[in-house]
């Protein structure tokens, strides 16, 4: 099995500077030094950019950040974009509101396979510990099992054995596509496989499934996905559900791909990457 040599970690952003910092710490905390963090931002404001600033200052790790104009959700985009900057040859696709745990990168880099995506899992955290923990810079590591307990119980947490537990690398892997923990808040993904599919799509605009859609063309292409429960945990802070104006008709197109067989991207990194050149950047 070749191991992956370098991760790229590509932390997609929009405007919330707070949750931002929490995250990219837990980031600088990680027991594996040997990757890359490539911050995506979807058109924030000057507020996150002297916030990249002052994390970058202090980064143990490579640190890079990228933006584009606010015209909208644009995630399919930016996360191309992330791509274009990375130089690692896996890429772990993370939000900027999922606090990882220490271990994070070093279990992704364990259940790297050649030939396999990695769907990574979350604890989703309440509003109101949300609010506690950005306002008291609450570090997650440091709370015990007990302490885990006591907020799974008192609904802060949505799981709790996940948070405690790591299982081994057995009977992860999947051979049928299924739509299950389909998140693209923590995703990993070989590179040289994004390439094979040109990509997340960005003709996908608005909130809804852009990361279905990757997958989708992935597995079309013969890239099968591994259960990243119990391993690969992130804490996702509370946010307002976003708009889910184009749900129902991106899910409809991702539906007719996995029927047809589809495997590239209709606007992805290639094309991307030549609009760049072309203006220079």
């Amino acid at each position: 099995m070749q191991p992956a040599s370098k991760i790229s970690v590509i932390v997609t952003t929009y405007n919330r500077p707070d949750a931002l910092t929490a995250v990219i710490e837990a980031c600088f905390a990680q027991d594996d030094p040997h990757f890359e963090i490539i911050i995506a931002d979807d058109g924030s404001t000057d507020n996150t950019r002297d916030c990249v600033e002052a994390l970058r200052a202090r980064s143990p790790v490579p640190l890079r950040h990228v933006w584009q104009p606010d015209e909208g959700f644009r995630a399919a985009r930016v996360r191309n974009l992330g791509t274009l900057a990375a130089s690692g040859d896996y890429i772990v696709f993370l939000d900027g509101d999922c606090i990882p745990a220490r271990n994070f990168v070093s279990q992704h880099r364990k259940l790297a396979r050649r030939g396999f995506l990695v769907s990574g899992s979350r604890v989703l955290v309440s509003e109101q510990y949300t609010n506690t923990l950005l306002a008291s810079r609450i570090d997650l590591q440091r709370l015990g099992a007990i302490e885990r307990l006591r907020l799974r119980l008192g609904g802060h947490f949505n799981k709790f054995l996940q948070t405690v537990l790591i299982l081994p690398d057995l009977g992860r892997e999947r051979r049928k596509f299924t739509w299950r923990r389909i998140k693209s808040c923590n995703l990993a993904v070989w590179r040289g496989d994004l390439d094979r599919v040109n990509g997340f799509d960005e003709s996908f605009t608005g909130w809804g499934h852009e990361d279905s859609d990757l997958v989708v063309r992935l597995f079309n292409a013969g890239v099968l996905r591994k259960d990243g429960a119990f391993a690969t945990e992130v804490y996702h802070l509370w946010h307002r559900e976003n708009q889910r104006d184009q749900a129902t008709s991106n899910r409809k197109v991702v539906l007719q791909r996995a029927t047809d067989g589809t495997t590239q991207a209709a606007a992805g990194l290639k094309e991307l990457a030549k609009r760049m050149a072309r203006s220079g950047g």
